[in-house]
């Protein structure tokens, strides 16, 4: 891995302001594309949790005591440090997640702007004089830190998700604990380098490297000094750490697993649907929360939409992210693989039509065609569970209601897509799915100024925009007597 700086190549869990070795005790980091090994990284695990959280106690009173402007400096000194390293954060998060270099620096340049937008959010944090009943009493409200927080974030977007998270949560006033995904935790490290350079107080954001997760997760939940936990992830694992959480009553943010319809109607603009269908369902190997799972195209335009799609999906340039040209690079292991490939199994068995994919790549490892099947139905795996690659199941729909109703047969709601040029319409569908996100003709929705989140089983709250912050915010009401 050739970087203009090295030092941002860091191996060691960050912790109080320093970097905890864990002598041989260490665990791989490979690199999808290729198989090889590109680091050893620290396994630390509970008792190093511990400590991370003896350290965030006092550091978050004293970085609490600081005005928002203070910290809004030390924010944007970080949101610099990220955009001047850009190129390297890329190449580091290429190599261990596998994304082609053109999105992972789309990634740093958008996990950045979390910084740049909460540290200006932090100056806007106001309570409120409130009206009163009774002549005697003046009522108050004041926004504070919630205090110190868990944070457990996935392999897919291993910039993005820390600064969604985090920038909030210091921006706010709060310390933060964090357990990257043992895929990506360079990534994070080099996050921790920077924002250490940046001028961020020791014990403020600490990060602790690990293969044990659920005793990390575990502490974490456990801790009562923690008092809220934000978590991307499966929803299976988000159960479990509210279970663990109860017994301390943390605040919980989750961002949860989805299984994302994409709506394409008879009036819809087809080419710029294909386009942007592309760009919704195999960016990142199709490895995003929010990437579309099911396509519902009505049957006016079905057949069309099916070969366009299938010939734009052929059309890309698979390959090792860190070459030019790349569109799609690999899945992250063979856990994901192997998931890919059953779906894509379990569809053609029940009577899919292949338009074009449907294998393992001829580059093996864990490659995988860009895939496009018709004549999907709901008794096929695809339906009900998240393939998270690139996969593309197309569904047929006859009018509005049925499409409606198809979309909203999940137990997920994250994010849904719309392809009209009826504006009645996409009103009327907007406000009819169960999901926390609706994108209407654009496969690519998200912003700092955007909230994002779920409902169902998607997930609680919501990341970025101006509601972000306050999900590490607590109201307190001051009665005060005259």
């Amino acid at each position: 891995m050739k970087l203009k700086d090295p030092s941002l190549l860091r191996l060691d869990s960050y912790i109080d302001g320093k970097w905890i070795d864990a002598g041989s005790k260490r665990f791989a980091v490979t690199n999808p594309a290729t198989g090889d090994v590109i680091a050893e990284v620290a396994d630390h695990g509970a008792d190093q949790i511990t400590a991370a959280i003896d350290a965030a106690v006092p550091a978050q009173k004293a970085w609490a005591k600081k005005t928002a402007k203070e910290r809004a400096m030390v924010m944007r000194k970080w949101y610099d440090l990220i955009m001047q390293n850009a190129d390297d954060l890329a190449i580091i998060l290429t190599t261990e997640m596998g994304k082609p270099l053109t999105e992972a620096k789309g990634e740093i340049a958008y996990g950045a702007s979390f910084v740049d937008w909460f540290a200006e959010e932090a100056r806007r944090v106001c309570g409120d004089v409130l009206e009163t009943p009774q002549s005697d009493k003046r009522l108050l409200t004041f926004k504070q830190p919630i205090g110190v927080f868990g944070a457990i974030t996935p392999w897919n977007f291993p910039i993005a998700m820390i600064t969604r998270k985090v920038a909030p949560g210091i921006a706010a006033g709060c310390s933060c604990v964090l357990k990257p995904a043992e895929q990506t935790p360079l990534s994070a490290l080099a996050l921790a380098e920077l924002a250490d350079r940046a001028g961020l107080p020791a014990g403020v954001m600490n990060i602790v490297t690990g293969m044990d997760a659920p005793a990390i997760g575990q502490t974490m939940c456990a801790d009562p000094r923690i008092r809220k936990m934000t978590f991307t992830g499966s929803t299976e694992v988000g159960r479990i750490l509210m279970r663990q959480s109860a017994d301390s009553v943390k605040k919980m943010s989750l961002e949860l697993g989805g299984n994302a319809p994409l709506l394409v109607f008879d009036d819809a603009d087809l080419d710029k649907a294909v386009a942007q269908s592309i760009l919704s369902k195999f960016r990142n190997a199709g490895q995003t929360c929010v990437c579309a799972n099911r396509i519902f195209v009505q049957a006016g335009i079905y057949d069309a939409f099916a070969e366009k799609l299938a010939a734009a999906a052929a059309a890309l340039k698979v390959g090792n992210g860190l070459v030019d040209g790349v569109e799609q690079g690999p899945i992250i292991d063979m856990q994901g693989f192997d998931k890919v490939k059953a779906h894509v199994d379990d569809a053609l068995a029940n009577g899919a039509t292949l338009m074009t994919g449907g294998k393992p790549h001829a580059l093996g490892g864990t490659y995988f065609e860009p895939t496009v099947l018709s004549g999907m139905t709901r008794d096929m795996r695809l339906f009900s569970e998240e393939t998270f690659g690139p996969v593309a199941g197309l569904f047929k729909f006859t009018d509005e209601d049925e499409a409606i109703e198809m979309a909203n047969d999940t137990e997920f709601g994250l994010a849904a897509y719309i392809f009209s040029e009826n504006a009645a319409r996409i009103f009327r569908v907007s406000e009819a799915l169960e999901y926390g996100i609706v994108s209407v003709n654009t496969g690519i929705f998200s912003s700092e100024v955007g909230p994002f989140g779920g409902v169902k089983n998607s997930g609680l709250g919501r990341e970025g925009s101006k509601y972000g912050i306050d999900e590490f915010l607590e109201i307190k009401f001051v009665c005060l007597g005259m």
